[in-house]
């Protein structure tokens, strides 16, 4: 019994791995970057809003004859940047929704609203980049993204002219959502990554395999030429049937030219362009 547990502990059990993991082939997979559906990117605004002249006054006293021989301290206090924010969004909406309006008193038309949460979306994403902790606004931005979302689908759906003219007036981009969703995981991602890895080494091989092949072509038909050349002689010599003719020694030889033709241009080929580079 002590004579077995001694041989026990001198021979210990080995195991030998004999598959390879996906860290052996040096095969590394970053996870992609999540990105807020806040965000301009997923989105769809290709534009931020025009910035805002310093001296602009409120529009509804921009016809003032009052305001126009009043001091500067007076006029500095109708300026749109020295007022509210919420007088600068309207404006801004104004602005948009005049560019995409049917007649002068068109606010309701499918394409004034669009115009209307865009310039509301566009103006809560310049306020989530300062504030970005401001639940209550990333809450009303999500709400009318989503809904910008469905008037586009439904705009699109109905009248894709008009729905191609408003994406391009209001530089937008409409993605779909996808048929058949589908998580990105680790696991699909490395088997993928393994394929195409495995399908390189694949393509580099016979690449090299193919060059190997070519260089050995002229050797090749050189002996060629000479066996068939030999094999007709000694069948003329003994006079048995010719299975060698003229015509394939022949043609064996014009290949076997073609082939040093297309060499030796290559090589010239590729001496000219290493000078090219020299100089």
């Amino acid at each position: 019994m002590n004579k077995l547990l001694t041989v026990g502990h001198i021979v210990p059990r080995q195991f030998v791995r004999d598959y390879a993991f996906k860290s052996d082939l040096k095969i590394k997979w970053v996870r992609p970057e999540k990105i807020s559906c806040i965000k301009p990117e997923k989105s769809g605004d290709l534009a931020k809003l025009p910035p805002l002249d310093p001296n602009e006054i409120l529009p509804d006293y921009k016809d003032s004859k009052e305001l126009q021989n009043a001091s500067e301290a007076v006029k500095s206090l109708f300026k749109l940047s020295n007022n509210r924010n919420s007088l600068t969004t309207r404006y801004y909406r104004d602005e948009m929704v005049r560019e995409v309006q049917r007649h002068g008193q068109d606010f309701g038309s499918m394409e004034a609203k669009l115009a209307k949460m865009t310039a509301f979306i566009r103006r809560y994403q310049e306020h989530m980049e300062t504030s970005p902790r401001d639940r209550v606004i990333k809450v009303r931005l999500k709400e009318l993204i989503e809904k910008r979302k469905k008037f586009l689908k439904y705009l699109r759906r109905w009248d894709y002219p008009r729905f191609e003219w408003i994406l391009e007036k209001l530089d937008l981009v409409y993605k779909p959502p996808p048929t058949n969703f589908h998580w990105i995981t680790r696991k699909e991602s490395l088997q993928k990554l393994t394929d195409i890895y495995c399908e390189k080494i694949k393509e580099e091989r016979l690449e090299a395999y193919h060059k190997e092949l070519q260089a050995q072509q002229i050797p090749y038909l050189e002996d060629a030429i000479k066996k068939m050349s030999f094999v007709r002689q000694e069948q003329i010599d003994c006079d048995v049937p010719v299975t060698v003719t003229e015509q394939q020694i022949e043609e064996a030889r014009q290949e076997l030219a073609r082939l040093k033709e297309a060499r030796e241009a290559e090589a010239a080929a590729t001496q000219k362009q290493s000078d090219d580079t020299f100089h």
